[in-house]
This record gives structure tokens, C-alpha cells and sequence, in this order.
């Protein structure tokens, strides 16, 4: 049995002090990036650096620095094409706003595979969720600059193919229930397939995020750390944040997929790859040889 509830109440009870600005929005037009078959027509140096935006970071590091994990899953161009057939609505598959719940007992019933994505309150969590679904304007993902907008977890179907859950963030203005409602959650979804933990590179590594990573690592899921926010930060303030987290996936962790994924929401570093490995996960995308 697992003791954590103590110790997620203090994700809870973290002060963090941030302006807030009460804006909310919704997906209503596509970015000129949405899709990797147009970003595919910009030179292959400019294409690189938006696909895997670490191989553009790297050159700046020690060659002490072992860098062969961050380099781990690295899919075809084919493959990045095949996976965005995921997240581009069609006839056949509808990709949607489905439900939200705030207990599991009014989570849906689903038996397709699913992933979550969870992080400290203003990580930009749905702002990621919201790049992912650019491809379906319509799509209802609520992204607000006031911190803790997320009150409810908010399951979100992708046709036949896998649910995306966009759960509530923890640390500051985290809902009273977020402990029976998230714990809850990730220790009896059987069909929760991959568990993805934000953390902001801006501000790197906090105290709550060790807390939610410790928790993944108690109730035995398979997660991976997504590094949020990689254009908010100077250059080397990044590859610091990068590298610390890198350290504790090493040596503290055992079920975090050993590559963080490195992405920035705005400009779309990283989603395509995210895409892919999103797809590949959840069992829908098998990688051709390399």
C-alpha cells in the first residue's frame, strides 16, 4: 500500500504567487505549423531544429556531457507523417471534447488506450494539448493565463485511436479535491497507457514536481518528462534546467522513459515528435526501420 496522500496534499499547498489574467480561449483557427507536411517544405536545417529541438541545443555542451538519451526515440520523417494521420480529423475518425469528471466514478468508460498530462498549475499543459489539436480547430481545449484554470479532468477522444486526458494541475490554485480526483485516477486507470509529467525549462525542476515524479514512481506507472516552455528561457538557463532533470531521470528514477522531450507550444518545437510518440505509445504507430 501506498502512503502518498500526505505528500500530494503539499503539491497542493505550494505557494507560488503569480499575476492573473483572466482570458480564456479556444481552438479557432489553424497555425501555419499545425501540420508537419507544411512545415516539411522549409529547409531541412529549419526543419530539424523544429523537430527535434534538442539536436539544435546540443551543440552548445561539453562533449563530456552524455547526451546519447536525449536521442532515443528518433522517428523517420514518415513516421512524424504517418502519426499527424492521428490528429487530423476525418469521416472515419472524429477528434473531440468528450467529457470531464471530477471523481472516477464519473470518468467515462472507455476501453482504448489513453495518456494524461499533468504538471504544476501554469506549465502550460493545455496550451501543449491545444498544439497538439491544432489540426482540429473545433476542438474545445480551454487555455487561460490565470493559473489553476483547470478544475476538472477533461477527456478528450481521438476517434478509434486513444483519449488524451488533460488533468487538473497541482501546486498553486490546485482544486481541494485534486488528491482523490488525480491519485485516484492514476492508480486505477488500466487503460492509461503513458502518464506525461510537464515541467516548465523556464524555471526548471521545482520541489512539487520531484513530489509528482516520486508519485509516478510509488504507484508504478510508465511516464515521461515533457520539458514545456523551451523558447521563455535564455539559452543557457535551459540547457542548466535540461540537464538537472536529465540527472534526476538517471539516477532517482526507474519508470521514466529516459529521453525528456523538449517542446515549445508557440513556435511548435517538438509537437511533431511529441505527435509521433504519442501515436506510437498508445499502440497505433509501429516505426519503420531506421
Amino acid at each position: 500500500m501506498f502512503h502518498i496522500k500526505p505528500r500530494i496534499i503539499v503539491l497542493k499547498a505550494i505557494p507560488k504567487l503569480q499575476k492573473s489574467i483572466s482570458t480564456t480561449q479556444t481552438c479557432q483557427s489553424n497555425h501555419k505549423l499545425s501540420s508537419f507536411l507544411e512545415a516539411a517544405k522549409m529547409p531541412e536545417k529549419k526543419l530539424r531544429k523544429l523537430v527535434f529541438p534538442f539536436e539544435d541545443l546540443e551543440r552548445h555542451l561539453s562533449s563530456k556531457v552524455n547526451t546519447s538519451n536525449f536521442q532515443l526515440f528518433q522517428p523517420r520523417y514518415e513516421d512524424i507523417k504517418m502519426a499527424e494521420m492521428f490528429f487530423t480529423p476525418s469521416k472515419k475518425q472524429k477528434i473531440d471534447y468528450f467529457t470531464s469528471a471530477v471523481r472516477m466514478d464519473h470518468a467515462p468508460l472507455i476501453t482504448q488506450s489513453e495518456v494524461c498530462f499533468i504538471g504544476r498549475s501554469n506549465v502550460g499543459k493545455s496550451t501543449l494539448i491545444k498544439a497538439l489539436f491544432s489540426l482540429v480547430p473545433e476542438t474545445e481545449v480551454r487555455v487561460s493565463k490565470t493559473p489553476g484554470h483547470t478544475k476538472k479532468m477533461n477527456f478528450f477522444t481521438v476517434g478509434k485511436a486513444f483519449t488524451l486526458v488533460d488533468m487538473p494541475g497541482y501546486g498553486y490554485k490546485a482544486p481541494k479535491d485534486f488528491v482523490d480526483m488525480v491519485e485516484t485516477y492514476l492508480e486505477t486507470r488500466h487503460n492509461l497507457k503513458r502518464t506525461f509529467l510537464l515541467v516548465d525549462g523556464s524555471v526548471g525542476l521545482q520541489h512539487a514536481d520531484r513530489i509528482a515524479i516520486d508519485m509516478c514512481e510509488e504507484f508504478g506507472l510508465p511516464y515521461v518528462l515533457v520539458i514545456t516552455k523551451i523558447d521563455k528561457a535564455k539559452q543557457g538557463e535551459l540547457l542548466r534546467h535540461i540537464l538537472e532533470i536529465q540527472e534526476v531521470m538517471q539516477n532517482h528514477t526507474v519508470g521514466c522513459f529516459p529521453q525528456p522531450f523538449l517542446v515549445s507550444s508557440l513556435h511548435y518545437s517538438g509537437v511533431y515528435l511529441l505527435r509521433c510518440f504519442i501515436a506510437h505509445v498508445t499502440g497505433n504507430l509501429k516505426l519503420g526501420p531506421s
